[in-house]
């Protein structure tokens, strides 16, 4: 049986011109407002380019330096689509895979809809080792705290940990009945921070980057929580997001630029740790989650 790992992740358009496609491959071929395209794109127009990509095959070839094992990557959104990269590992003689999705904590409308990508590209024809989610992985959680330690200022600070937000009617309809999404988030967050040596009342958390489509999502928003803090007197706030592993825009534009502007505008500085990207600690986290299953591979 020759056994390869597949690391899982969102995907960034390629261009400018790619982002009408690659929004419709987000909802599923749904149309979008013209005006919600113009904003994406405007985004992206703002950080040049996503390094999502880029960064992801980087973590890909350095966790195979560690394993000895082939290490591909598949994107949901774009390339390399999920389904493609399937076809060249059958191509490549692969007949099992450990699959680990880079985003650390499992609900049905992220690490779901991945695994359902997945499953249909494979057909029965890769047997599959699905790693649903690591939120608490000790060296996921030791890697987010060497970041945080280092960009933590010697003046008064708080420390606002965030995820990305889900729409509150995958966690609060019938199929999402049970979904862990909330509680793993701040559970990470929680496992950083005393990792970190804060106490109780040096953070919080806040969901961040609701979607442009209707219906509420998960809160509470960074901007909620960003007025709370002025209000409670805070002018020094360090912004963490722990349900992401490398740069892209929601990290780019959303944090740098976006959240960083509205905190200025309410005389809140604020600062973020350098993303995981390809931190050692955080290479050797997915190595020591991919070595558990492969030892299960070969014990069989």
């Amino acid at each position: 049986m020759s056994t390869a790992v597949l690391l899982l992740a969102h995907g960034t358009p390629g261009s400018l011109d790619d982002i009408p496609a690659y929004l419709r491959n987000i909802t599923g071929g749904r149309p979008l407002p013209d005006s919600v395209i113009e904003e994406v794109r405007h985004r992206y127009g703002l950080i040049g380019r996503s390094p999502l990509t880029d960064i992801t095959l980087r973590q890909a070839a350095l966790l195979q330096e560690q394993l000895g094992v082939p290490v591909y990557v598949g994107m949901r959104n774009w390339h390399p689509y999920i389904a493609d990269v399937v076809k060249q590992m059958l191509a490549d003689g692969i007949t099992r895979t450990v699959a680990l999705c880079l985003a650390p904590h499992n609900s049905r409308t992220s690490v779901g809809l991945y695994r359902s990508a997945l499953e249909q590209a494979a057909a029965g024809a890769l047997e599959i080792d699905f790693i649903p989610d690591w939120h608490d992985e000790p060296l996921l959680v030791a890697a987010f705290a060497e970041r945080l330690r280092a960009a933590l200022p010697g003046e008064p600070h708080s420390v606002l940990f965030t995820a990305h937000s889900v729409p509150c009617r995958t966690i609060a309809s019938p199929q999402g009945e049970g979904d862990p999404y909330s509680r793993q988030t701040k559970q990470t967050a929680g496992l950083v921070a005393r990792a970190a040596g804060l106490q109780d009342g040096d953070w919080t958390f806040a969901f961040q980057s609701q979607g442009m489509s209707g219906g509420p999502w998960l809160g509470p928003t960074v901007e909620s929580t960003l007025d709370a803090l002025q209000a409670a007197g805070q002018t020094r706030v360090i912004l963490q997001p722990i349900g992401f592993v490398c740069d892209h825009v929601e990290i780019l534009y959303d944090i740098d630029i976006a959240f960083k502007q509205y905190a200025a505008e309410r005389g809140i500085w604020l600062a973020r740790p350098e993303s995981l990207n390809d931190s050692p600690t955080f290479i050797a986290a997915l190595a020591h989650i991919a070595r558990a299953r492969l030892a299960t591979t070969a014990a069989k």
